[in-house]
């Protein structure tokens, strides 16, 4: 594992990249990973690295080690130990009851076919009516635990998409903390993560940018420091749809990163240049931390290969 340590001041920039283990890197996480490296090391900040395993059923054994591996041969150093969100659930738990007993925390018995015909959030989700709100219908078991939401614009300013707004009551509804199948929700895992691990800066693919809201609004609720953000452009394919697994997208080649990288510098619209194609990894780099410039990413969401 190649880890680098610096010390930790409660002003410095501390930025992360959190992989979900659900299968090896691919070039859009590529992107991710070094544009959130590139902007710690400008800011002469900490670039940690956390394994997002909270969801069981998705994660897959063995990924994470390749995960690591891979970041290791593209030339990635990060800052202390791997944090893995799967040792993290007692304190999941700890702040959840929290929720549940200052108020703001609900049980819901709603499954996804009564959900089925709710209007779209703007993330793609279903936005829940409140059903439960006010105590679980008569004869009904409670399936999941949800976070009780209020009107009110959720405002920020995003460094690469600029200014953001979004009521989540109206938008989302009240969203999930703890799912009917037991798992905890990323937004809540997300959040008490970056606050444990003194995150300042997140930065991270566009895909999630409809998820930002949710995470402010809980952070607000639990006391915690509200966070920078900046979304970068997601790869996709000829279909518009987003580099995954799901999608097919093939695996960071270790034995070639060089080409890779450069190619994720030139996504990012860094303009490497020519001489840069027959440089070692090493120098490539060089080059991108003294040379790179978040002014230069594009605010389109999404980029087509």
């Amino acid at each position: 594992m190649t880890a680098i340590h610096s010390p930790l001041s409660s002003s410095m920039y501390v930025g992360r990249f959190a992989p979900s283990p659900t299968g090896p890197l691919h070039f859009g996480s590529l992107i991710a990973a070094l544009g959130s490296c590139l902007e710690a090391r400008r800011q002469k900040g900490r670039w940690i690295v956390r394994m997002e395993d909270v969801d069981a059923p998705r994660t897959i054994s063995g990924a994470a080690d390749i995960i690591l591996r891979q970041l290791e041969a593209f030339g990635f150093e990060w800052d202390g130990p791997v944090l893995y969100q799967s040792t993290r659930l007692n304190r999941y738990r700890e702040v959840l009851e929290d929720l549940i007993a200052r108020g703001y925390a609900y049980p819901c018995a709603c499954t996804r076919a009564e959900m089925a015909d709710a209007p779209f959030a703007r993330d793609g989700s279903r936005r829940y009516a409140g059903t439960c709100r006010n105590g679980l219908p008569s004869g009904r078991e409670p399936r999941a635990w949800r976070l009780r939401t209020e009107p009110g614009d959720i405002s920020f300013v995003d460094a690469i998409q600029g200014a953001c707004h979004e009521d989540v009551f109206a938008d989302t509804g009240d969203f999930v903390l703890l799912r009917a199948d037991g798992q905890f929700a990323y937004q809540l895992a997300v959040v008490v993560d970056d606050a444990a691990q003194g995150v300042t800066h997140v930065v991270r693919g566009a895909d999630l940018l409809d998820s930002t809201a949710r995470q402010i609004y809980l952070q607000r609720l639990l006391g915690y420091p509200a966070l920078h953000y900046a979304h970068l452009p997601v790869a996709v394919n000829k279909q518009n749809e987003k580099l995954s697994k799901q999608t097919k997208a093939d695996a960071l080649d270790v034995r070639l990163p060089a080409p890779a990288l450069r190619a994720a510098l030139s996504f990012l619209g860094q303009r490497p240049p020519v001489d840069l194609v027959t440089a070692s990894l090493r120098e490539i780099w060089d080059w991108a931390s003294e040379h790179w410039d978040m002014a230069h990413v594009t605010r389109l969401r999404t980029i087509q290969l």
